[in-house]
């Protein structure tokens, strides 16, 4: 019996260091933090809007939430350049997870794993992807299932897809719900590398965050701008509005309880107009600055200031207090200076990018070099306030005041007077 406790412990403790050892990204599609008690609406109905070129992916529209207002909000479906070669992307999803409706944050990826059996559409049926696939370093598309103009985009074929089970419900779950589970090739996905969603994405769901007319309580299911051809590009003529929307009438407490003060006690799906008992209200992971709980800085400039204590610890000694403040200081002058030099030369990357912006027939090309950029700077200002974080770490854990020894624990014990 002691054997087989001391098994399962070893078990849990190698399981437990793996699971900080695997890499962030090679984790499956998880959860981020959003929990709501009612479901989003169903699916509206819409076109999708020409690609704009080789290399874009199309990625579906869905509900996001926003905590603030207590209400969800339609991020309109996009063509979005692939990080990489040979990236697809996995939607994200809704699922029940007992108590709420849990957001599954999509990803990009080599193959497309689980988005909840959801059925997007244009190529997202609820299982893989019928929209295209990648040969040779190009994207094929699946001119069956996609807007392309084949007098632009040559590389395209035509595979029709048969046996859809046609619906709008926009969650995975009981009572109402997708109830699929993730297939074999799905989990295998999950395993894979990950890319999160770029810089452009983030932007784009922010633009849809701060839009009203994107609101379920305004639009009622049917959103304004169901789908845009370009990242964030909510104007002109390649925005395209819903057809057909669900039937929404958002719960009048949203907040969580009723008019009379009282907690709600309904956390079942099927009672949607109301939310969980003591629900906190989530943070909103739909924001580029919280998305997944880590901000996602890309510019120095976006980085908050560095939190200088007022009074820095004390180590005993005046001098020894004295000079590590000059230290201090030394080291901040140090940062800022990294940090308006990183942003100087960004900046002048950006200047380079808007010159070839100039040229309308290299747009894809300077698009997906825009892109790349983007994620590069995002990378360099994250390795650089790691940087300076472990700085200051380490300055102020050898200032740490060391402990004094307690009395007589270094003096030799008195002789001993008796004799044998």
């Amino acid at each position: 019996m002691h054997l087989v406790k001391s098994v399962r412990l070893l078990v849990i403790t190698i399981a437990t260091l793996m699971s900080f050892a695997v890499p962030r990204a090679a984790f499956s599609q998880v959860a981020i933090g959003v929990s709501v008690n009612f479901a989003p609406p169903e699916l509206p109905v819409y076109e999708q809007p020409i690609c704009p070129g080789e290399g874009y992916i199309w990625t579906p529209g869905y509900w996001a939430w926003d905590d603030e207002d207590g209400d969800y909000y339609w991020v309109p479906g996009t063509w979005v350049l692939a990080p990489e070669p040979g990236f697809l992307w996995t939607p994200g999803y809704w699922g029940w997870g007992g108590s709420a409706f849990i957001f599954h944050e999509g990803y990009w990826g080599p193959s497309v794993g689980f988005y909840g059996g959801i059925n997007y559409g244009y190529g997202y049926f609820g299982h893989g992807y019928e929209g295209g696939r990648w040969d040779g370093g190009r994207f094929y598309y699946n001119r069956a299932v996609n807007n392309v103009n084949v007098t632009v985009i040559h590389n395209v074929y035509e595979t029709r897809v048969t046996n859809v089970n046609v619906t709008r419900v926009s969650y995975n779950g009981p009572n109402g719900g997708i109830n699929e589970r993730p297939r074999p090739d799905e989990e295998a996905a999950a395993r894979q590398r990950h890319l999160p969603p770029v810089p452009v994405q983030h932007q784009h769901i922010q633009a849809a965050r701060t839009d009203r007319e994107l609101r379920a309580s305004e639009n009622r299911g049917k959103p304004p701008i169901a789908a845009t051809q370009r990242p964030g590009t909510f104007t002109g003529g390649a925005v395209v509005p819903a057809k057909e929307g669900g039937r929404y009438n958002p719960p009048p407490n949203r907040g969580g309880r009723n008019e009379s003060g009282a907690t709600n006690n309904s956390n079942r799906p099927e009672n949607n107009a109301n939310r969980a008992p003591n629900a906190n209200r989530p943070p909103n992971t739909n924001r580029p600055e919280s998305n997944a709980n880590r901000p996602n800085y890309v510019h120095p400039n976006d980085l908050p200031k560095a939190n200088r204590p007022d009074r820095p610890p004390s180590a005993g000694n005046s001098k020894s207090d004295q000079k590590y403040q000059q230290q201090q200081d030394k080291m901040y002058q140090k940062q800022d200076q990294e940090r308006q030099r990183l942003q100087q030369k960004q900046d002048q990357e950006h200047q380079r990018m808007t010159q070839q912006k100039a040229n309308p027939s290299r747009q894809p090309q300077v698009e997906q070099k825009q892109q790349q950029m983007e994620q590069r700077h995002q990378q360099q200002t994250q390795q650089m306030q790691q940087k300076h974080q472990q700085q200051q770490q380490k300055m102020e854990q050898r200032q740490q005041p060391r402990q004094q020894a307690p009395p007589h624990q270094n003096q030799q014990k008195p002789p001993n007077d008796k004799h044998p």
